[in-house]
């Protein structure tokens, strides 16, 4: 099995040849397992390979001066966390672990090469960087725009979808390893207000959070209230599924 599987699955791995596919498997250097809770890359740290998400969730955050941290991103299972990395040679926030996590290094010298002998998939690279470009468009619409309910039912529905394109839901169930400090810290609230928030969301029949986990239990209710149209994250239905053996 492919430790790059999951890389645009359901968002444009199809169109990647097989000897595409082989190339990006042939430039991972190593695979690692970090702890949770750790950071990974320092703001205005040089850096010299990016990191491929293979298993866990990480993020990308910012710290205020007063202490107090904002997640600029979640980063899912398939996600080049860092691929801006490569072209700007540095970072402008913090990238850390939130769970547990599996990862795949490239270095730098490596995509050189692929991008020097590959202009189809470098432009799949690019579509990558894109794809997060386009999220965070969104996120600032979320944040800029919605009420608590609606952010926190957005953050839920983009997870959702998301994490669908890669196999890793199961009957409108997903893990979130979040605190409702991390979710505050995403969707601009408090832990209180989340608190709040998560319990509407549950008394409606919209969502429950707990443990860890997330039961969608009324999608499109939960849609309605998020403003939420999935046209951003341009998926391909079905791909994950036609992409599984490998």
């Amino acid at each position: 099995m492919r430790v790059t599987r999951d890389f645009l699955r359901g968002r444009g791995r199809e169109r990647m040849t097989e000897a595409e596919k082989d190339a990006l498997e042939a430039a991972v250097d190593r695979v690692e397992t970090l702890p949770a809770r750790t950071i990974v890359v320092n703001r205005g740290q040089r850096v010299r390979y990016s990191t491929l998400l293979l298993e866990g969730t990480m993020c990308r955050y910012m710290d205020a001066r007063d202490g107090f941290r904002q997640l600029v991103a979640l980063q899912v299972a398939g996600d080049f966390v860092d691929l801006h990395g490569y072209p700007l040679e540095m970072l402008d926030h913090d990238v850390g672990t939130l769970s547990e996590a599996r990862v795949a290094v490239i270095t730098h010298a490596r995509l050189d090469a692929l991008t020097r002998d590959m202009p189809h998939l470098t432009r799949l690279l690019w579509r990558s960087t894109l794809l997060d470009a386009a999220l965070h468009r969104e996120w600032i619409f979320r944040l800029g725009r919605l009420d608590a309910a609606g952010r926190v039912a957005h953050f839920l529905m983009e997870t959702f979808h998301r994490l669908d394109a890669v196999g890793r839901t199961d009957d409108g169930r997903f893990a979130l390893p979040l605190t409702q400090q991390d979710l505050g810290e995403a969707c601009g609230l408090t832990s209180v207000h989340v608190n709040r928030t998560l319990r509407r969301l549950r008394e409606d029949g919209l969502a429950d959070v707990a443990r860890g986990t997330v039961r969608i239990l009324n999608a499109a209710g939960l849609a309605r209230v998020a403003e939420f149209e999935p046209d951003y994250l341009y998926l391909e239905d079905g791909a994950w599924a036609r992409d599984a053996a490998e």
